[in-house]
């Protein structure tokens, strides 16, 4: 019988620290390449089409998160996984191509105003401080789905879930904002 805490026993206590060493160095990462004084030189003008792929693996991903949760509702839990495992895999392409865009280009600022500009500023702020933070609980629901510990999963999912679909569905709408100021 599966215990209450999540740290029941030694695998599971090593593998949380590497989701934390990987949830903390991630958002690090990623702040460094925002932020960094000049930008990679990778030969070519193909990184300006990330953006837009990453709005298409974001809506994507924002489908298979719905269907995993239909699956789920409907107790097909081969089908749940298949569509959490896409949703999974579709983040991490995100993040590769993610890195490698910011890594290459030059943020693109908003160019709206008014009412426009507050409701962009504040899908993107949460989007950020979101996607900083559901790392973790995605990672541990993933684990704990992936190795069957099914109390723990479902009690992750509750937070790792929303957050994971809320930063899926504000991304496609921070790029659908912003996609018009987009110089190429």
């Amino acid at each position: 019988m599966e215990k209450n805490s999540l740290l029941s026993n030694a695998e599971d206590k090593g593998i949380i620290r590497w989701v934390t060493v990987i949830a903390i160095a991630v958002p690090v990462v990623v702040a460094i390449l925002l932020f960094m004084p000049s930008k990679l030189d990778l030969a070519s003008e193909w990184v300006y089409f990330l953006p837009h792929l990453n709005a298409v693996i974001n809506s994507a991903a924002t489908v298979a998160l719905v269907m995993g949760l239909v699956f789920i509702k409907k107790g097909n839990i081969q089908l749940h996984r298949a569509a959490m495992t896409t949703a999974f895999g579709l983040g991490a392409i995100f993040l590769v191509a993610y890195v490698i865009y910011h890594a290459a280009a030059e943020s693109t600022s908003f160019g709206g105003e008014g009412l426009i500009k507050t409701v962009y500023y504040f899908i993107l702020i949460t989007h950020i401080i979101l996607a900083a933070v559901a790392l973790f609980p995605i990672l541990l629901a993933y684990y704990f789905g992936y190795t069957d510990q099914r109390a723990k999963h479902k009690k992750v999912v509750r937070f790792a879930y929303p957050i994971w679909l809320y930063v899926t569905v504000s991304g496609v709408l921070v790029y659908l904002m912003i996609s018009p100021y987009y110089s190429f």
